[in-house]
């Protein structure tokens, strides 16, 4: 610089902002996509808890389940009614405990009311898309028992303890914006589809959806894990043995005394020899015996005992108690004038016949149950 003016190369570098030292690099985005092999661990997770989530709806529905390996796909939340074009039912599944998120299942609303269907005691078959309360509940009865299953397996994989909240399920219409609110407010979101099968019901897809950043956080931890226990197997020392030495306690150094030379000793001591002696029993008197069952039982008298006398018993189907009403009789296995039987805690020890004290019902005891035929009623 000459005469107080600036060369035109220091005018570009102030106009270029290249000679300030004072800027601080801009802080790194986070990335919004999963690599190849990031889809492929999340598929993987899917895989493991999904399994034992087929499992367990299909002893729910009596119906055999299949849900195959899932596809892992990123999509942003501006375009989420392209996802989901149809009527839906999102079920919310918090985690409390191994993890801190929650996410989204996702069931066509058609698919939710079959299983529904099926979980109140129907085929399945005709059943009313247009969920009701006790729909709904039924659903959410269903979806609790497929995540808490799938929670007990994510336990198994990520080596800690994982558990859910209870799921909390709501119809989902994206183009009304129905339940919208439930969908994660992060920008971009990864769908974990599954393809469904139930019997011959159902032939769809059921969805999770959760943010990325969730996603990168089970498979930072699942990595973690694969890694901790490769360092345990690794670290695993062989086991030695080193022969102990004797102990030798220094004397004190005086100037007529040499410093003795302390020796080692390569073998261990042999351990002293053990006694073994034959068990001595205290002499047996028959006579105490009696006074000793006496006092034991009378440790029992105060234990209170239910007693139940019973009329009679049958057998009728679920048809047959659905269809009972007010008036309705049921014939008893027993006829009339023979003798009721006498329960102590659900086992038959005496029988009697039916009597009225004053007001109540009563029962005299007519026949004691020898104490061969007790023994058996007992097996």
């Amino acid at each position: 610089m000459e005469n107080n003016r600036l060369s035109q190369d220091e005018i570009d570098a102030l106009l270029n902002g290249s000679g300030s030292t004072s800027e601080e690099p801009a802080p790194a985005k986070p990335e919004l996509d999963l690599s190849e092999m990031e889809r492929d661990a999340i598929g993987e997770i899917g895989n493991i808890s999904f399994g034992s989530s087929a499992t367990a709806l299909s002893t729910l529905l009596n119906q055999k389940v299949d849900i195959t390996t899932p596809s892992v796909t990123v999509i942003s939340k501006s375009k989420i009614s392209d996802e989901f074009p149809h009527p839906y039912v999102a079920i919310e599944v918090n985690y409390t405990e191994g993890f801190s998120g929650s996410n989204l299942l996702v069931v066509e609303q058609s698919d939710a009311a079959i299983i529904a269907d099926l979980m109140i005691g129907g085929d399945g078959k005709g059943a009313d898309p247009s969920l009701g309360e006790i729909h709904l509940s039924a659903v959410q009865e269903a979806m609790n028992q497929m995540m808490g299953s799938a929670a007990t397996s994510m336990s198994t994989v990520f080596s800690k303890k994982i558990d859910i909240s209870p799921p909390r399920v709501e119809l989902l219409d994206v183009n009304e914006e129905k339940g919208t609110d439930r969908i994660p407010a992060d920008e971009m979101l990864v769908k974990v589809s599954f393809r469904l099968k139930v019997g011959e019901l159902i032939d769809s897809n059921i969805m999770q959806l959760y943010p990325i950043t969730f996603a990168k956080d089970l498979i930072s931890d699942l990595m973690n894990t694969g890694s901790s226990n490769e360092d345990i197997q690794q670290e695993e020392p062989e086991e030695t043995y080193e022969a102990p030495e004797e102990a030798v306690m220094p004397e004190p150094r005086l100037e007529s005394q040499p410093q003795p030379t302390p020796k080692r000793q390569g073998k261990p001591k042999k351990a002293a020899p053990v006694q073994v002696a034959p068990v001595e029993f205290s002499a047996f008197d028959p006579n105490e015996a009696p006074q000793a069952h006496l006092n034991n039982l009378d440790m029992l008298m105060d234990i209170p005992l239910s007693i139940t006398v019973e009329l009679g018993r049958t057998k009728r189907s679920v048809k047959e108690i659905l269809e009972l009403s007010a008036g309705s009789i049921i014939e008893l296995d027993k006829l009339a004038g023979e003798p009721v039987d006498i329960l102590v805690n659900q086992r038959i020890v005496a029988k009697g016949e039916v009597v009225v004290i004053e007001e109540n019902f009563g029962v005299r005891v007519t026949d004691i149950l020898s104490q061969a035929e007790r023994i058996n009623n007992l097996k």
